[in-house]
């Protein structure tokens, strides 16, 4: 379990294939405070810590989690958003996040707007009724707020902070951004869903 706020920008030092999906080294001085087996959020994907150098993630990325978020198309240089996964005994921000991506959005545009910048994201159709006016949402594992919302797109606003300290100021228009819905809206839509076909 996370809680959408970014730790540390970290950077991939290398992506191999291997038999059973992929490989990935991030370079981190996060990777200090983690032992093997442990969590990680990387672009709000959770991922396993195989193994650690003093400065150096190694984990592994199975072939449906390539399918299915954008972590299929890291590159060597790439900055990714990185989490521990959150303590029992620490005080909580953001919202809950697992780390278990819902779909693969689309950065549309991104307007500045004095020191902040509003982002627009199109979404999966199948994603609508876990995204609402006002509520909590993940982008590449960063909590955020939905400020509007239209048929298949939605925007948020960007403060200065989270700005240089995520990888949002790398990111471009057309790019694709990990999208997870708020857990207990999840929840709420699957409840809806059993009670309208009378289960």
């Amino acid at each position: 379990m996370f809680t959408g706020l970014i730790e540390t920008v970290g950077h991939v030092e290398g992506v191999t294939a291997t038999p059973t999906g992929m490989h990935i080294d991030i370079a981190t001085a996060l990777a200090g405070d983690l032992l093997a087996g442990e969590s990680v959020s990387v672009n709000g994907v959770c991922l396993t810590a195989t193994r650690m150098e003093p400065l150096l993630i190694h984990a592994d990325i199975g072939p449906e989690t390539a399918r299915v978020t954008t972590l299929g198309q890291l590159r060597a240089g790439d900055p990714v958003n990185l989490e521990r996964s959150m303590r029992a005994d620490s005080r909580f921000g953001g919202h809950f996040v697992q780390g278990h991506v819902d779909g693969v959005g689309e950065l549309r545009t991104i307007r500045p707007d004095g020191d902040a910048h509003w982002l627009t994201i199109r979404f999966p159709g199948v994603l609508a009724p876990f995204i609402v006016r006002k509520g909590s949402i993940a982008v590449d594992g960063i909590s955020l707020t939905v400020a509007d919302l239209r048929e298949d797109e939605f925007d948020v606003m960007i403060i200065p902070f989270t700005w240089q300290h995520t990888n949002l100021s790398a990111r471009r228009a057309g790019d694709g951004v990990n999208i997870e819905g708020d857990m207990v809206g999840k929840y709420v839509a699957r409840a809806v869903e059993l009670t309208r076909v009378g289960r």
